[in-house]
């Protein structure tokens, strides 16, 4: 049993921000890596990259978006609640390396998984820019985090409440032309990751991209989580989650990440949320 410590609602209650008693994987885990939970003994095996770890007090932080039946019941969960599941710390870690300008992407709920893979490069001597965005003002998580994680901030709406009115991609274009930039890091949904590696393809700048494909057993045994690399089936779970985004399948992806969406939608329904 895993009790939740803290919990707090942001973005208009639909992404959720747990922090977890888990003292075994906060004291190993690293930046990039994720754990699975599951809320209750019949509950679906969900994965998610921690977006902190406090291995002083033993906890882990995860933050999701409520999109499903699964997300939902551990919406249910309040302060004082446990998850009957939580395995970790799995995948690779981010290599973290001084390499000088630096930049790090993130989209929506990406923000999250962004933060201590952000942090990390800075601490390792990079000087870190950190754009992120989402469609409007509501809906960015983790500002001030991201500020104190990196050197420079840029934040981004679609609908220009707040910040530059536009997409990451545009303040990414300016920086790649302007800067000597060594490294992109971009985590968000598939379509800005596909963006992001797009333009960073034709300025050869090296571009890591965190991706989600459906994901069961995380050990890589049952193959759900198979993405294309380079021309080659790679596993999430083992090989990453974290791959070289000029080499990913991005429309195998998107089209995996459909597979049950239909069901998805039925379960929502018999649930009622």
């Amino acid at each position: 049993m895993f009790k939740i410590v803290k919990r707090e609602e942001m973005a208009g209650g639909t992404v959720i921000m747990n922090e977890i008693e888990a003292p075994l994987i906060a004291r190993k885990a690293q930046p990039g890596q994720f754990v699975i939970l599951k809320a209750t003994e019949e509950g679906e095996r969900i994965p998610l990259t921690m977006a902190d770890t406090d291995p002083d007090n033993g906890t882990i932080t995860i933050i999701y978006m409520v999109v499903g039946k699964s997300t939902a019941l551990f919406r249910d969960l309040k302060v004082g609640d446990v998850y009957m599941d939580v395995i970790g710390p799995l995948g690779a870690p981010t290599h973290l390396e001084k390499l000088g300008k630096v930049i790090c992407i993130g989209g929506g709920t990406g923000v999250a998984v962004l933060h201590p893979i952000t942090r990390g490069l800075k601490e390792v001597g990079n000087d870190v820019t950190c754009i992120i965005g989402a469609r409007n003002k509501d809906l960015l998580i983790l500002e001030d985090q991201m500020k104190a994680a990196s050197n420079h901030l840029f934040v981004c709406t679609d609908d220009g409440s707040y910040g530059h009115h536009g997409f990451v991609t545009d303040i990414l274009k300016d920086k790649l032309e302007k800067e000597d930039i060594k490294l992109v890091v971009g985590i968000g949904p598939v379509p800005m990751m596909k963006a992001v590696s797009n333009i960073t393809r034709q300025y050869n700048v090296k571009t890591l991209v965190s991706l989600n494909p459906i994901m069961i057993d995380g050990t890589g045994m049952c193959g759900g989580c198979r993405v294309s690399v380079g021309g080659k089936t790679k596993f999430a779970c083992v090989d990453g989650p974290e791959f070289d985004g000029h080499e990913v399948d991005f429309d195998e992806l998107m089209m995996r990440l459909q597979a049950y969406r239909e069901e998805e939608d039925h379960s929502c329904k018999i649930y009622g949320k």
